[in-house]
């Protein structure tokens, strides 16, 4: 059977492209909007992360209505860190559209999320976004997209895949670059006539492919999918079974209740068939890769397989003499659930207990991906200390390799010097170098160990005065590239307990950059500054000035400060060294020495005993 009533399809492209914006604007022509309603931009960023970095951190499902025919989407994230995400949602869909900035072209993202898709067989629709941009290449572009498909060994059908030009924030389409679009019914209708509508057998036993899991406080965990086989109504028994754990007996359940994507929201439906993308709750064991089948027929369908982390961090308990002041969740249990709950629903992450019971190892993607966690877990009222960034090592017929990423860079001319000496000195090897479309700016890509890239990211931004655009993405695993410094000064650490002075912080203040402003707390062995030498230096930002009998002109003369830098996480994660932690809580980040004095210490014990 056939579904013509159906389109199951994905958008996939590079961070930034304007994927989250088309949505927006195929919702609203599709009627997924009352008249009059307001309509906020980016509504499938539903997320308070997502909305304030302006990028999209997880798959949303949304639906929309082409006359009598359904077209489910799927808003995928364009950032490498989260390209699990994109990986377990492709079992989900039919076909992909492929979002192409008019001006950049392919990225590095573009080129992993669309090899993923060609794995499955999936078609593909190129669409070129951002055509009104002053430096639009359209004629280039689509030559650059059909030699990614070439590399990528293409079929013959995807070789083929129709082009269209675009404008997401203006919502319109057209099939060439010199034609003017006026609405997006040139994409509604190459959806239509191009994406294959699901196909399978509905009468036979039911194969429901578990794609996603969402939580709700009333109903519990509930999973999301596609029908592959068959049919599901509410009420009816089922059993849960899994392909990579063939020996593990099928686990009973019962669907409780049953949706569907319609618009923004989900409808509560009786009975769903083949082809439909459902959510269902009643299964409290279910997790991603899960089938639910038939107990008459208990074959599980095969799973996607997700690429493994490359970097883990230790996450431990806080123990630093500020303890419990702020958090609400800070046992090494509380903590430990929580993790192990992300990894329900996160494919691409990896939990494990460290060597003592109050740390854990956490593996991921990348930088991006554990400090979107650390944020999402400080934001729900946690505290905990998190190590410097770890890169995994395999090892490869005998061989210790280690990963490796491609690296593309967008500078101006003047900074390509400053570039090319400080990944130079970071192993980098350098792959092309050519002048982009603009004419007065370079396109660099580069082959680099991952653990060289730490600490690099903000260098970079300085170094380019802000206009320099880098984005990176795993390119495999080469043999261990040896030793390598990325961290050139030391840190300033507090020598005292107490609440920094503006006397203190003057005097210390011409040792290196401060961290801290007056009437911080602090406490021994906290970070308080940057040393420019590769040694850390103890200060007493604490001390008070002494009161003198004598007075004069000068002696009590105004202080000047310099303003004093404050860290994002992810700044905080590329800062620290091998000794040192971050301490983060609901409304602190703090850096702090990994051995504090032993009495601070057993002091935060026990108040977090109490």
């Amino acid at each position: 059977m056939i579904r013509e009533d159906l389109r199951n399809i994905a958008i996939i492209a590079h961070v930034d492209h304007g994927k989250t914006t088309l949505v927006d604007e195929m919702l609203k022509q599709g009627g997924a909007y009352h008249e009059n309603q307001a309509v906020r931009e980016r509504v499938m960023d539903s997320g308070d992360l997502e909305r304030e970095r302006g990028i999209t951190i997880l798959a949303k499902n949304t639906s929309v209505m082409r006359g009598n025919v359904k077209i489910n989407i799927v808003d995928t994230p364009g950032h490498a860190d989260f390209g699990g995400e994109v990986e377990r949602i492709l079992k989900m869909v039919n076909g992909v559209i492929l979002l192409v900035d008019a001006a950049e072209g392919p990225m590095p993202q573009t080129r992993f999320v669309l090899q993923r898709a060609m794995e499955l067989g999936h078609r593909v629709i190129v669409v070129v976004n951002k055509i009104d941009k002053p430096d639009a290449r359209l004629d280039e572009v689509p030559d650059e997209v059909l030699e990614l498909l070439m590399e990528l060994d293409a079929t013959d059908e995807q070789l083929d895949s129709p082009v269209l030009f675009c404008s997401g924030r203006a919502g319109t389409a057209s099939f060439s670059p010199d034609v003017a679009g006026e609405n997006l019914d040139p994409l509604f209708d190459t959806i239509l006539d191009y994406i294959p509508a699901p196909e399978g057998e509905p009468d036979e036993p039911l194969q429901l492919l578990v794609s996603s899991i969402d939580y709700n406080d009333y109903v519990g965990r509930i999973g999301i999918g596609r029908i592959e086989r068959g049919s599901v109504h509410v009420g009816e028994e089922v059993v849960i079974t899994n392909y990579h754990t063939p020996d593990a007996a099928p686990k009973k359940t019962k669907i409780v209740s049953l949706y569907q994507f319609d618009g923004l929201g989900r409808a509560t439906v009786e009975e769903a068939k083949m082809g439909d993308i459902v959510c269902f709750s009643g299964a409290e064991n279910i997790t991603i890769g899960d089938t639910i089948t038939s107990p008459l027929d208990p074959t599980p369908l095969e799973f996607v397989k997700v690429s493994e982390p490359t970097m883990e961090m230790t996450f431990a308990v806080n123990d630093s003499p500020f303890a419990g002041r702020e958090g609400k969740w800070v046992t090494s249990r509380q903590i430990r659930e929580r993790l192990y709950k992300e990894t329900l629903k996160d494919v691409s992450l990896r939990v494990q207990d460290g060597d003592t019971t109050d740390c854990f190892l956490v593996a991921g993607r990348g930088e991006m991906h554990l400090s979107i966690l650390i944020e999402t877990m400080r934001r729900e009222g946690y505290e905990l200390c998190c190590s410097n960034p770890r890169v995994l090592f395999k090892e490869i017929d005998g061989v210790l390799c280690e990963p490796v990423e491609k690296v593309s860079i967008d500078v101006p001319e003047e900074f390509v010097g400053a570039v090319v000496e400080k990944l130079g000195a970071r192993k980098g090897e350098l792959l092309e170098m050519g002048i982009s479309a603009s004419g007065t700016r370079m396109r660099i890509e580069y082959s680099i160990p991952s653990r060289c890239l730490f600490g690099y990211r903000s260098e970079f931004l300085t170094d380019t005065r802000g206009e320099g655009i880098i984005n990176s993405l795993f390119d495999g695993y080469q043999p261990h590239k040896g030793e390598i410094i990325t961290r050139y000064t030391g840190s300033l650490v507090a020598s005292e307990d107490g609440e920094a002075t503006s006397y203190g912080l003057f005097n210390a203040q011409d040792r290196g950059v401060m961290f801290i402003g007056v009437q911080t707390p602090v406490y021994e062995g906290m970070l308080v500054g940057e040393c420019p030498k590769k040694e850390d230096i103890a200060v007493n930002v604490c001390k008070k000035k002494h009161l003198t009998s004598i007075r004069s002109a000068g002696a009590d003369e105004a202080l000047r400060l310099v303003p004093h830098k404050i860290f994002s996480l992810e700044q905080a994660i590329e800062f620290i060294a091998d000794d040192e932690l971050i301490e983060v809580t609901p409304k602190s980040i703090r850096l702090r020495k990994r051995i504090l004095n032993t009495e601070n210490r057993l002091k935060a014990q026990a108040k977090l005993k109490k």
